[in-house]
């Protein structure tokens, strides 16, 4: 198992490496985009360290190829870019971390090893709870009718469909905003923002309003 390090600068890419396998890990490296991209289909990499500003493809783009190629695969962001609408922007596209350049390596040995310590999913999961249906392998997500037919399938974008997966493992539960940001962003954002209350207003959108309630000064639940 590797990680995959997709950075054109050498001299950050040497860095990396030297610290990644002082820590026990195989690195592979591209400097390219799309050479990045094609690599992180390879079954062996099982984390990926992204760099935004890329000669040939900009690393938004290798990001959407990834995430059409192996949803589940983790990928922290590493760019100079540190104004909180990249972040967010990055993290709404499927980015699971964002480190701004300097970097203190410890912290993202730290990132990376939270990464691999979660859970893959299993191969084949549907939740079902509050009127919705949710299926992880094939990423679908259906609103029931009143009978509990099939009713309608709904799109949502990787960041609302991590949201609504979080809710229906916790039917009736209330989760915090810092629980939501930990286990759907996986970042630290400054509490000020207001991207979880952004995410659930456009997840209520498309399944309706009425399947996520909000506990004043509690959080969300998912109205089972």
């Amino acid at each position: 198992m590797a990680v995959l390090v997709v950075e054109d600068e050498a001299g950050i890419t040497a860095f990396l490496r030297r610290g990644l396998e002082s820590a026990g890990f195989a690195v592979l490296s591209e400097s390219g985009g799309r050479a990045g991209a094609l690599a992180a289909q390879r079954e062996d990499v099982e984390l990926v360290i992204l760099d935004l500003g890329l000669p040939d493809l900009p690393g938004e783009q290798v990001l959407a190829r990834i995430r059409a190629a192996r949803p589940a695969l983790p990928v922290i962001v590493l760019t100079a870019k540190d104004a909180v609408a990249d972040r967010v922007a990055n993290l709404e596209a499927g980015a699971d971390d964002y480190v701004v350049k300097p970097f203190s390596f410890t912290e993202l040995l730290a990132r990376v090893r939270a990464r691999l310590r979660q859970p893959a999913q299993p191969s084949s999961v549907v939740l079902s709870a509050g009127g919705l249906t949710l299926d992880v392998r094939t990423r679908r997500v259906r609103v029931l009718d009143e009978h509990g037919a099939a009713g309608r399938e709904v799109a949502l974008s990787s960041r609302e469909f991590a949201l609504l997966e979080t809710l229906l493992r916790h039917p009736g539960q209330v989760l915090s905003q810092v629980q939501l940001l930990d286990r759907v962003w996986g970042y630290d954002f400054d509490g000020a923002s207001n991207v979880v209350e952004t995410c659930v207003r456009h997840v209520r959108r498309k399944v309706g309003a009425e399947r996520i309630e909000t506990v004043r000064g509690a959080g969300y639940r998912l109205v089972a």
